[in-house]
């Protein structure tokens, strides 16, 4: 029998995802082996296992891990609770305010971690404002384990915020109603519906905080003072010692409890998906209660405050003319600091950055889960894609970058003229971030009605058409979204690049720890403001070509 044709168009779509498969393959694939290549290299007599046996023979080393567990449990113990009660305030109850409070509450997103560690050396460090405060507590300094987790609890809780606030607004209205009927105490109802439809959301969140703690390199760096984490320590062995393989040994390290983390996530989601099938709920519309609204009210307040403290706190430091001995505002820091050639290079150099992974990021995301979902062919090609899609999300950026040494600074490596450029910066922060662009976008397209691509194969429409006058126009305000996340987090980020910057192309995050490490702490806070304000003003915009996109889909669905 003769072989059948296929269409072009679906050759078109093959190449597409072939396409799509080798870039994650080179920019998460590549790096991953070349770590697990140098922590399993040859080592002497103990072979492949050296680097390992040596890691455990070293208490310093072990001291890291046990470090890194216990804080980043107790962050998520501390965290978790505050975040659930700003979340139940915003969603159960009728407090005025609710979107200036949770947009206070979301000010952490835009700032790299370093700014909360810089504002707490302001208010609490050796020459801090509230230094008396501190030691009144117990605390003999902010540098160590105390500042590390109170930095920290800053730096994640709106990420924490967000997920349960997603949990907490699924509630099922006709469960309250019901229990109402039975005469059911207002506890009663929170431990035996609240808690238990929370429950994943709350399984979730403490999850992504356990590892976000555990994984991030900005804070220790700035306030760990000589309290070691594991994060820490994979950069002063590759940087200050250069040894790189108990270095990947402990990047190894720092995967494991991420990818348990994600493991057990990814399962968790799939159970709720599938129990949410069949549900009709109805949404929860919470009732007024004066006093109940009067102390959820009081508590966000309360929270929000503190978190302005601390922002407000860097915006006023980085103004300071030479603190804490003369406190006249000047222009001096951003003068020193950022017109200086180097930094206002650094700067610009992460506006740069931003815009890339702004706008190559969706398109990839976007063609990828396209692809995936409403194509069809090379069907064992596509579980692979889907795990590459979702296995970022499991890769801490300090591991991923020191993957990327590894995989592109070999010499025999055809792609290690990428080494120390822009484009290789670029891949890196795309592939980060990935997971996240994509369950959007697939969320997006899941919502299309597949008629639409069924009559368009029955009419032999070309699919790159309907992608074009149906998919996109439908799909842009996700798209924007999508967007507008990849640019903060590139502005912001620290961990993934740390590694791969050269000095012609240094990043505004990597300069503020250049300056601390300097001693510079003025123009660092400088640095730290100005991100915000790129990234905020950045957000609106943003946000207005969102609000753009949604009129035009909108008068695109009603012709």
């Amino acid at each position: 029998m003769p072989a059948l044709k296929i269409p072009a168009a679906e050759r078109f779509a093959q190449l597409g995802l072939l396409a799509i498969t080798a870039l994650l393959l080179v920019g998460l694939g590549g790096p991953l082996a070349a770590l697990l290549a140098q922590a399993f290299a040859q080592g002497g007599e103990a072979g492949s296992f050296a680097h390992f046996a040596a890691y455990l023979r070293s208490p310093a080393l072990l001291s890291s891990l046990w470090n890194s567990l216990w804080v980043s449990a107790l962050v998520t113990a501390l965290v978790l609770p505050l975040a659930f009660a700003f979340a139940y305030g915003l969603t159960r109850s009728c407090m005025p305010g609710k979107a200036l409070l949770r947009s206070i509450s979301l000010l952490p997103l835009l700032a790299p971690s370093l700014l909360a560690a810089i504002s707490l050396i302001y208010w609490f460090g050796n020459q801090g404002v509230a230094k008396a405060f501190w030691n009144a507590l117990g605390f003999e300094s902010i540098y160590g384990a105390s500042g590390l987790v109170l930095a920290e609890c800053f730096a994640v809780f709106p990420h924490t915020l967000m997920i349960l606030v997603t949990a907490l607004s699924l509630a099922d209205a006709r469960l309250y109603e019901s229990a109402d009927a039975l005469g059911s105490s207002a506890l009663r109802k929170f431990l035996t519906i609240t808690l238990p439809g929370a429950k994943y959301g709350l399984i979730s969140a403490a999850l992504v905080t356990f590892t976000m703690v555990i994984t991030d390199f900005g804070v220790p760096k700035v306030v760990g003072g000589d309290f070691n984490v594991l994060a820490t320590d994979v950069f002063k062995l590759v940087i200050g010692q250069q040894d790189f393989q108990r270095g990947a040994v402990v990047a190894l390290l720092l995967l494991t409890p991420a990818a348990l983390s994600f493991g057990v996530d990814q399962l968790l989601l799939r159970r709720r998906q599938t129990a949410m099938l069949s549900a009709r709920a109805v949404p929860l519309v919470p009732k007024p209660s004066r006093g109940f609204d009067a102390l959820m009210f009081g508590y966000c307040t309360l929270i929000a405050a503190l978190m302005l403290a601390m922002f407000l706190m860097a915006v006023y430091a980085s103004f300071v003319t030479l603190w804490p001995y003369n406190l006249s505002l000047s222009l001096n820091h951003y003068v020193s600091g950022i017109i200086d050639a180097e930094l206002g290079d650094a700067l610009l150099n992460s506006l740069k950055l931003a815009t890339g992974t702004a706008l190559l990021g969706p398109l990839i995301v976007f063609l990828g889960a396209y692809l995936l979902e409403k194509t069809r062919g090379l069907a064992a090609l596509r579980p692979l894609l889907r795990l590459l899609a979702s296995l970022p999300m499991a890769v801490p950026g300090l591991v991923l970058g020191l993957g990327y040494i590894f995989f592109f600074n070999a010499p025999a490596n055809p792609l290690h003229f990428m080494y120390q450029s822009g484009a290789l910066l670029v891949l890196c922060t795309v592939v980060h971030f990935y997971t996240t662009g994509h369950l959007t976008m697939v969320t997006a397209l899941k919502a299309i009605d597949a008629e639409f691509e069924a009559v368009s194969a029955s009419l032999k429409v070309p699919f790159y058409k309907t992608l074009w006058r149906v998919t996109l126009p439908i799909c842009l305000p996700t798209l924007i979204d999508v967007s507008r996340y990849f640019f903060v987090n590139a502005m912001t980020t620290i961990s993934a690049v740390v590694f791969l910057y050269s000095p012609d192309m240094r990043l505004a995050s990597v300069a503020i720890l250049n300056l601390d490490e300097a001693g510079e702490i003025g123009p660092a806070t400088a640095m730290a403001v100005l991100i915000v304000a790129v990234s905020a003003g950045v957000n609106c915009l943003y946000l207005l070509l969102g609000r753009w996109a949604q009129a035009r889909t909108q008068a695109w669905r009603q012709r």
